[in-house]
């Protein structure tokens, strides 16, 4: 594989350093949170913060998740609270008996991430707007089930309901029998999901109320309803219905689509390991038959017809199937099932210019030479056990800031007598903010934008950059998404309906759609508020109109191969010499730095080798299920926006820009800490568990099918006051004497006949009165919801608001993901500060290039007719 080449200003061992500051270096965060937040808080620390978490006498409850160490259970043994609470301080107070002692700590504290559900504001006496009013610089940061308010703001959630009410379980699972019935049911992606996804988002909503506060010493409540962020994960569903009215199907491994086929692209090897081949058009099909005939099994295949499309990408999800693909597919198999997995020719197939991976155990991975020369893990010392265990510790490499890895988890109150004999802090806000004077107001809501006048030369595309840059248009920012017509980003998906808006309003199925590229759903969905420009920086008048729009932009962000902007002659020493507060950003499958150079990657070939694919499915020997959509595309989108600001932070306290080397692999690997814990300490590698609980205890806990085609209901049972509510709901006495069930411990060991027992209750009932019911009975339950249900039949989703209507120019008027994170102060708003949705290829020319290079109308169009734009 050919290294990156990079600028001559900034090679590897800057990019490697790992002495710099967190980019959130020096702030203060008051945590008081369980499973559902304190993997923001994790982020949080990884950033600089100083984590102080608040912890009962008894300890945090997640103390008793596992797994263990030893497999002995312990407050100080679990690698759950290992993983998720590195780098933080451990303060035991009881806020019931010592409430001023906590006002005390959040007098000098910048960060409140609270996920009390309002337990917090009771023993304090003070409610939200009291709190904020007490303490107006520092910004809240909340975490709830449902939200505040609306119909379901008092169900219970956990981890499997939050996947299922949020459409990710119906997006993932098995395939359909050939009669296209699911003999299986959705399988609920492992583990902790939910919140990761919420955290995310969480944590970038902190920054973003941190860079308004630094603008106006105000701070401010950010709030975030996991069940709004976890339906807004699937990628492909929600604009497949919302244009038109299309269902999705769910299949083993790969996007769910419109149309099943029964040929799933990862591939067994002869020991019964895993690998994938994505993408089977014409041009993968001419550079797998020279590798195939090489070993001498290229069957039947012959290269594409000297007519074929080279240039077609196959866009996950947005591409039907067919036979012949289906029969590349079968090849390509045969050829996995002849070699083991350790001397598979993936890395050929590579060079050839496919994309194959190994499907990998996250273990595996903390092994690659690639992630260690990255930092991406660190071997953090625990004094206790006198050794080292590994974590993965690092999102992103920068030349400026670096993650914080700091010492392992706190001991139950280590931290307690420092912190609160230590001298009194003051919130980390400029002296003489320069205030809202001037502040462009959101269309939506009438208030500022958080980030006032920021400006992005926007390369991005597909969804895992482009949708970075999504959030910071919907923050404020000014976004100059940049395409060239021989390689524009992905607009042919989810396609607005023949008869446009009014057809899709009257309709009872499924439309037909346009062809049209600038009408395309899932390209409106990701690039809403966003102006289009088309540039050709190959030829030397567009490379110096890129030069002249680095100088007026605050980021210049991209998500192409590594080395691509610097070829063209735009690479980071280039830039920085005409903006040295830069900010650079670019994320590639597997970084830019490290030994695998330009290895391609799509969000499935990120999911299988960052270890996601193989962790969710049932348990081996079933397949690996992974995820029906491109999961490490939302994630990697999540982690760019938090990079962006981040740095955008630390630019507007030092004055110093910085390059970013992002990894949608690395934004995977980072979710699989206490899967690798618990192979460095206990030796084990990760096996799957379905849809059961095994770290946090809990029966019946599954997916139940219900009465109708695919409908299914997610149960979770954790106490036994849930349990015995359960059983009366179902009017099913005789479970509370089967001395099977008649303990937790019990019920875990006949799993089994106890997921019998609730699935022949629920199949003659509708999902959603089974949720009702037991919802009231104060049991974890939720339907697994498709589009469908999110869309038209979701009361809580509607009271959230959490879609926008947008008008693009050409396609109209149409809903799209609304950011999760609500800010009191500077909400966002996803129209952005131009209040329209996607452009359409090119749009905004004229605007770009005479508002900000001062260029008339005559230069533009001369700049057109010679193939510059």
């Amino acid at each position: 594989m050919n290294e990156p080449t990079t600028g001559p200003e900034v090679g590897p061992g800057e990019m490697m350093g790992n002495a710099g500051p967190g980019m959130l270096q020096g702030l203060r965060v008051i945590e008081v949170a369980d499973e559902r937040a304190e993997y923001a808080g994790l982020l949080l620390a990884g950033l600089g913060c100083d984590v102080v978490k608040i912890e009962p006498p008894e300890g945090s409850a997640t103390r008793r998740i596992g797994p263990f160490l030893d497999d002995e259970p312990g407050p100080e043994r679990s690698l759950f609270f290992w993983n998720y609470n590195r780098n933080k301080k451990s303060v035991v107070l009881d806020i019931q008996a010592q409430p001023e002692t906590l006002l005390k700590l959040l007098e000098g504290a910048d960060i409140l991430l609270d996920s009390s559900c309002g337990a917090l504001n009771t023993a304090l006496g003070l409610d939200r707007a009291a709190l904020n009013a007490r303490f107006p610089k520092l910004v809240t940061a909340r975490m709830t089930p449902f939200g505040d308010d609306g119909p379901w703001a008092d169900f219970k959630g956990s981890d499997l309901i939050h996947l299922a009410l949020g459409g990710v379980m119906m997006n993932c699972g098995y395939d359909p029998d050939p009669n296209r019935h699911y003999d299986l049911p959705p399988i609920a992606p492992q583990v902790w999901h939910a919140y990761h996804i919420a955290g995310e988002q969480l944590a970038t909503g902190v920054v973003a109320a941190l860079i308004a506060r630094h603008r106006t010493g105000q701070g401010q409540d950010v709030s975030v309803a996991v069940h709004e962020a976890v339906s807004k994960n699937p990628e492909l569903d929600i604009m497949h219905w919302v244009m038109r009215r299309v269902p999705l199907w769910r299949l083993t491994c790969r996007h769910a689509l419109e149309v099943p086929n029964a040929s799933p692209s990862i591939m067994h090897t002869k020991d019964g390991r895993w690998y994938i081949s994505h993408g089977m058009g014409a041009r993968d099909l001419k550079n797998l038959v020279p590798l195939l005939t090489k070993y001498g099994m290229q069957a039947d295949l012959q290269p594409p017809p000297p007519d074929a499309d080279l240039k077609a990408r196959a866009v996950p999800g947005s591409t039907a199937s067919d036979e012949a693909k289906a029969h590349m597919i079968d090849v390509v198999a045969r050829f996995a099932r002849s070699w083991t997995y350790q001397d598979m020719p993936w890395l050929e197939a590579q060079e050839a210019g496919l994309l194959w991976a190994p499907i990998r155990k996250p273990h595996e991975n903390a092994l690659d030479e690639h992630w260690l020369t990255r930092k991406t893990f660190a071997d953090v010392w625990h004094p206790e056990h006198g050794r080292a265990f590994r974590y993965p510790t690092s999102k992103w490499l920068t030349n400026r800031t670096s993650w914080q890895v700091g010492r392992r988890a706190p001991l139950l109150g280590e931290d307690t007598d420092a912190v609160l004999a230590g001298a009194p802090r003051t919130a980390s806000v400029p002296a003489q903010p320069k205030g809202d004077a001037g502040a462009i107001k959101s269309a939506l809501h009438d208030k500022p934008f958080p980030l006032q006048g920021v400006k992005i030369l926007d390369f991005a595309w597909f969804l895992a950059s482009a949708g970075g840059t999504r959030f910071l248009a919907a923050m404020g920012a000014e976004s100059y998404k940049v395409e060239w017509k021989d390689n524009p980003d992905t607009r042919l998906a989810a396609m607005a309906p023949v008869g446009g808006r009014e057809a899709r309003d009257k309709a009872t199925g499924p439309l037909p759609g346009v062809k049209d590229p600038d009408m395309g759903g899932q390209f409106n969905n990701k690039n809403a508020g966003k102006r289009g420009v088309s540039l050709n920086i190959r030829h030397p008048k567009g490379l110096q109109i890129a030069k002249d729009l680095v100088r007026v932009c605050d980021i210049v962000a991209e998500g192409f191969s590594p080395g691509v902007l610097q070829r063209l002659g735009l690479g980071y020493d280039v830039m920085r010499k005409i903006r040295p507060d830069i900010i650079y950003i670019q994320q590639a499958g597997m970084g830019a730095h490290g030994t695998y150079g330009r290895m391609r990657t799509v969000g499935p070939v990120a999911a299988a080798f960052g270890g996601q694919a193989d962790m969710s499915g049932l348990p081996e020997p079933a397949m690996p299920v992974g995820w029906g959509y491109s999961y490490l595309d939302w994630m990697g989108a999540y982690g760019y926006a938090l990079a962006l600001l981040g740095a955008l932070y630390h630019r507007d306290r030092t004055g110093e820009g910085q390059w970013i080397d992002a990894s949608q692999c690395e934004s995977g690997i980072f979710l699989t800490g206490a899967q690798i814990l618990d192979w460095s300490a206990n030796g084990r590698a990760w096996t799957r568990y379905g849809n059961r609980s095994p770290y946090k205890p809990a029966a019946p806990h599954g997916a139940y099918r219900c009465r109708g085609e695919d409908r299914w209901v997610a149960i979770a049972c954790f106490t036994e006051a849930e349990w015995q509510a359960l059983a009366r709901v179902a009017g099913q006495a005789d479970w509370l004497d089967d001395k099977r069930f008649a303990t937790l411990a019990d019920r875990l060991a006949h799993q089994d006949a106890l997921d019998a027992a609730v699935g022949a209750w629920t199949a003659g009932k509708t999902a959603e009165d089974v949720m009702t019911a037991l919802q009231n009975a104060g049991v974890p339950a939720g339907v697994c919801q498709n589009a469908e249900d999110r869309c038209d039949n979701d009361p809580q989703l509607r009271h959230l608001k959490w879609l926008t209507e947008v008008t693009g120019t050409k396609i109209g008027t149409w809903p799209v993901y609304e950011l999760p994170m609500k800010l009191s102060r500077t909400p966002a708003y996803i129209g952005g500060p131009i209040n329209r949705g996607a452009p359409g290829y090119g749009e905004d020319n004229l605007w770009v290039l005479t508002n900000l290079l001062g260029m008339t109308a005559s230069d533009v169009e001369r700049l057109a007719e010679e193939g510059v734009i």
